[in-house]
Parts: structure tokens; C-alpha cells; sequence
């Protein structure tokens, strides 16, 4: 059974864990023959995104994924999970990859947001993950986007506008963070609990809405308990999700995709 009775905060206590399992792990639990490609041919390898190619099965697929680390050394090479360009411009590549090779791609998703540095702003972040959504828009392979714990504004949304949306069940979802929203609104970071609970970052609060359109269930605590069994779970939905999408014209994929997300 789903829990529902949870709070907000509760479950963003749980998405921000540093136990929380991070896309590598799902990767090497659900997919075959994992191979990461790297860098964007125009300026680096961005270490907050990984990517590259392996099998679902037998399905040949492109995955990507937003990486935290799991202690401090780590989360300085990934930079927290906070993209540069680069890691848009990396994942877009991926992406026209998987297109030109008939490829589905499998996103998995785990940022507070993209980087805003100085050289972040010097390199074009807006542009960047602008060019995703329209990119995105027009790729002609099945798309599925899975937030696995923070989905933070336009970082996660520079890789959640595929053809499915789906979150586990703590992650969350958001326009910004609790303690920006309560900073810029109430002007007071403490209420950050507060505002949790009225801003709808929940994997409920966004199926509800539509914003999403399946949940994953979690062991109780989170999928750090059980990643197996999450992850199994997982593969068996991208399975049955991929066949379904796979079967379907291209034209009326790329349709489809552009009518959900002009229901916004």
C-alpha cells in the first residue's frame, strides 16, 4: 500500500538522505552491459551527469542520470548534483545518440537544482537547459523521466519533459526549494516546514495535478532499504512502459508529448 499520510517535509527529509540511492545504482541494478559515454564536445565532462548506453533486457537504450555523491569528496566531483551546461549540453548529445540509433532513452533525476555560478551564467545555463525542452520536444524515440529524489526546478525539468513522468514515492518535485520559497515570499527561510505543505512537491500532491504520471512505491524509510526491490520494481514499469510507447507512430509520440506538456 501507497502511504499517503506523510508529511511534505517528512518526505523531503527522506529525498535529500545521502544514503539515497543515486542513478549508478539504479543503472547497474536495472540495465545490462552499462557502457558511460562522456563530455559535450564543446567544453567538458560534466561529472553531475552521467550517461551512456546498455540494454534493458534485450532493448538497446540510452540512459542519463543526475548524480550526487555519497560523502563530501564525492559530492565535490559531482558538484552536489547541480549541472553545469556542459551536463545539459552532454545529455542532449546523448540524446540525438539514442535518436539516430532508434534508441528509448530512461532518464533518472536527483538535483536541487543547476548550478548558478558565476561561470555557470558565463556559459549559458539558461540557454542550455532552454535547448533541452526544445530538443526534447522533437526527439523520435520514446522518452521516460523518473525524479528519484530532489526534482529542483529547471535543473529537473531540463530532463523531465520526456513522454512519462514518474517519481518514487519520497521524492519530490518543485518549483524551487521550501527554503527559497519561504525566503522570497515570507522572507523567513525558518518557515521552510511550513511552506512545504502548501507548495505540492509530493509525488501524491503531483499526480493529483496530473504534473506526473505514476508513483513508485518505497520501502518504509526509503528505497535505501531495499534498492532491489525499487529497482526491480522500476525495470518491470520501464519494461511494460517502453513497449507500449515503442509501438506507437512517431508522429503521434511527439503529439502526444507536446500536448502534455501544453496543458501546463
Amino acid at each position: 500500500m501507497l502511504n499517503k499520510k506523510m508529511k511534505a517535509w517528512d518526505r523531503l527529509e527522506i529525498a535529500r538522505m545521502v544514503e539515497r540511492p543515486n542513478a549508478d545504482e539504479y543503472i547497474k541494478l536495472i540495465f545490462n552491459n552499462f557502457i558511460e559515454l562522456h563530455g559535450d564536445r564543446y567544453y567538458k565532462d560534466d561529472k553531475a551527469v552521467i550517461g551512456g548506453i546498455g540494454f534493458l533486457e534485450d532493448i538497446p537504450v540510452t540512459i542519463i542520470g543526475i548524480q550526487k555523491g555519497k560523502n563530501l569528496k564525492e559530492n565535490i566531483e559531482r558538484n552536489f548534483g547541480s549541472a553545469h551546461p556542459e551536463g545539459y549540453r552532454k545529455a542532449i548529445r546523448l540524446m540525438k545518440q539514442a535518436e539516430k540509433f532508434n534508441r528509448p532513452i530512461i532518464c533518472f533525476i536527483n538535483t536541487s537544482g543547476a548550478y548558478c555560478g558565476v561561470e555557470a551564467e558565463e556559459r549559458g545555463q539558461g540557454e542550455a537547459i532552454a535547448k533541452n525542452l526544445m530538443e526534447i520536444a522533437k526527439i523520435k524515440v520514446p522518452i521516460i523521466s523518473i525524479i528519484v529524489g530532489e526534482g529542483g526546478s529547471g535543473g529537473a525539468i531540463a530532463l523531465a519533459c520526456g513522454d512519462k513522468v514518474w517519481m518514487l514515492e519520497n521524492s519530490i518535485y518543485s518549483i524551487l526549494s521550501p527554503e527559497g520559497f519561504a525566503s522570497i515570499l515570507l522572507k523567513d527561510a525558518s518557515k521552510a516546514k511550513e511552506v512545504s505543505e502548501v507548495m505540492g512537491i509530493t509525488s501524491y500532491d503531483l499526480l493529483e495535478r496530473g504534473i506526473i504520471e505514476k508513483i513508485i512505491k518505497e520501502p518504509k524509510g526509503g528505497a535505501q532499504n531495499d534498492i532491489k526491490a525499487v529497482a526491480e520494481s522500476l525495470k518491470q514499469n520501464i519494461i511494460q512502459e517502453i513497449k507500449i510507447l515503442k509501438n506507437k507512430p512517431v508522429e503521434e509520440l511527439l503529439e502526444e508529448r507536446y500536448l502534455r506538456y501544453r496543458k501546463f
